[in-house]
């Protein structure tokens, strides 16, 4: 049987897809983000509450998602526990190609606490998603990343720490999540229960 908590850290495709992209790695808009990922996981352990690792997967693509490839895996500066749980997702939002949801509520968990890579993508639409099912969601910022984006035919260019910037305040501004550092979460500041 398992111990409920209110808590799960959930680290978004914290892996080594992303780092095989060495000249937009080399860009990313955080390049501190595995060590607050690394120090959220620890305090994470530290205090009992779940930890979850979700990677994603493109499977068919060719590419470095598609799990042929040998990098749909965590990220090799961070180190999963053998009891922590992993899922492989298939689509942006970790709760649509999972059963996240119901690992959670077994848990009892009622707050998650999202980190990982890309701030605008997965990392938003899992935070959207887990807001819309109930879940209260911290949201931590400096433990994401993501890369700029050039200008297209119809869209501008955006720089990463325009993305950062832009992601927290919808999320915050709309509703979907408190907006927190890792050093406010591993220190307990201003959380909340």
């Amino acid at each position: 049987m398992t111990t409920p908590t209110a808590t799960a850290l959930l680290v978004i495709d914290a892996q080594e897809s992303f780092r095989h992209r060495a000249d937009e790695w080399a860009e990313t808009a955080n390049p501190q983000v595995i060590a607050n990922i690394d120090r959220l996981v620890e305090h994470a352990r530290s205090v009992g509450d779940l930890v979850v690792w979700i990677t994603h997967a493109d499977p068919g693509s060719g590419g470095v998602f598609d799990p042929d490839s040998g990098l749909v895996r965590v990220i090799s500066d961070l180190s999963p526990a053998p009891d922590e749980l992993r899922l492989q997702k298939t689509t942006i939002s970790a709760f649509a190609s999972t059963d996240l949801e119901q690992h959670l509520i077994r848990a009892g968990v009622r707050r998650v606490v999202v980190c990982g890579i890309r701030t605008e993508q997965c990392c938003e639409t899992t935070t959207r998603a887990a807001s819309d099912l109930g879940f209260e969601v911290d949201f931590v910022t400096d433990a994401t990343t993501t890369s700029a984006i050039a200008a297209g035919d119809t869209f501008g260019a955006v720089s990463g720490e325009d993305i950062l910037r832009r992601t927290e305040s919808v999320l915050a501004a709309r509703g979907f999540a408190s907006i927190r550092t890792t050093a406010q979460v591993v220190d307990g500041a201003s959380i909340g229960v």
